[in-house]
């Protein structure tokens, strides 16, 4: 069912007995990743019920659109509404033990001045923690400040641009271009492009870069090809080239994912890296949230139905001007309380870090 539809009965209608039946569905199911009867909760729980009186208070949580029947004379699951309420109302929020906090500062701890290296290891920390798929969004550069341009001949037609942006971000970018002048010289013209031309935003050198530049004598061509190749060199990097995954073998190990057809839906999702940008980046745009705090998007609330069986965590992280995304990927059901915390745990670490 769709969640964002109101329920047949709000959750300010529901009694005491009804919200705890709720939250211990939610947890039973999330660890057993099986329907949950009322013979289950009357044996684990301290309800103090009988079956017949839980089985009641679970059709009443059905009818409400809170629970489901995955098929017949099976117990009952949470419905993406159920979760829902769970995450919003219900879940209480969970610290991370000594070894999780350890883990998440110690393995970015030996990362010293690589900012994409750190990037990459956080996705993969995470997705270990957490047993999902741990993702990072770099952030946009169009915002950052320029620290550095280094530009590297690699043969007789192709140099390497390596563009530096605050907070340690680089990005490498191989252009063709015939140069047959000394080292020196092209160094010389170098350092007066990092004179004229660092310590503004990558924005501002696309939109006033030729107006900083043009009483330079461009007797290499390398003014010439930085202006022209201004938005390749200090514009967005295409979206795909943003992700980063981590802990893919752990997602894949998840219940959920046991027939082939599951599994060929998620490495599909996984492979097109453009909608899962955007599925992240949507997941995220919650602005009460602010940096650090996390964003829940539980399945039929995607705007796409690829990602209708899917959770998505997300916190954005600080770099410099720029702001990226670090998250999960999971299936719906999945530890709500946990992750959060690892996700905003993690938040925290790369945004003192990058800091």
């Amino acid at each position: 069912m769709n969640s964002r539809r109101a329920p047949a009965t709000p959750l300010s209608m529901l009694s005491d007995r009804e919200r705890e039946i709720l939250r211990l569905v939610v947890h039973s199911f999330v660890q057993t990743a099986g329907p949950i009867g009322s013979r289950f909760l009357a044996r684990n729980s301290t309800l103090g019920l009988s079956a017949a009186s839980i089985r009641n208070t679970m059709s009443d949580l059905e009818e409400a659109g809170y629970l489901e029947h995955p098929y017949t004379s099976a117990g009952r699951v949470p419905t993406d509404l159920g979760y829902r309420t769970f995450v919003d109302h219900l879940m209480e929020s969970k610290e991370l033990n000594a070894r999780e906090k350890r883990v998440l500062r110690e393995e970015l701890d030996r990362i010293v001045g690589d900012a994409e290296e750190l990037l990459s290891e956080s996705s993969r920390v995470l997705g270990n923690l957490s047993n999902l798929l741990g993702v990072v969004l770099t952030p946009k550069l169009s915002s950052g400040v320029l620290e550095r341009i280094e530009i590297v001949p690699l043969s007789s037609d192709r140099v390497l641009y390596v563009i530096s942006v605050a907070a340690g971000l680089v990005r490498t970018i191989v252009l063709r271009a015939e140069l047959t002048i000394p080292r020196n010289v092209l160094d010389s013209v170098v350092s007066v492009l990092n004179e004229r031309l660092c310590g503004l935003t990558m924005d501002e050198i696309r939109q006033t870069g030729a107006d900083r530049v043009s009483d330079l004598e461009d007797v290499t061509g390398i003014v010439q090809l930085t202006l022209k190749e201004s938005g390749q060199l200090f514009g967005d990097a295409p979206d795909s080239n943003r992700v980063k995954f981590g802990g893919a073998q752990n997602i894949i190990a998840q219940p959920e994912f046991s027939e082939p057809a599951d599994l060929r839906a998620l490495i599909e999702l996984i492979e097109n890296r453009d909608v899962v940008v955007s599925l992240v980046e949507d997941a995220s745009l919650d602005e009460l949230t602010g940096i650090g705090g996390a964003s829940v998007k539980i399945g039929s609330e995607h705007r796409t139905e690829i990602a209708a069986r899917y959770s998505i965590i997300t916190a954005r992280y600080q770099v410099g001007n720029n702001v990226g995304t670090i998250g999960v990927i999971g299936p719906t059901r999945m530890d709500y309380s946990r992750v959060v915390s690892l996700v905003e745990g993690m938040a925290a670490v790369l945004n003192a870090r990058l800091d």
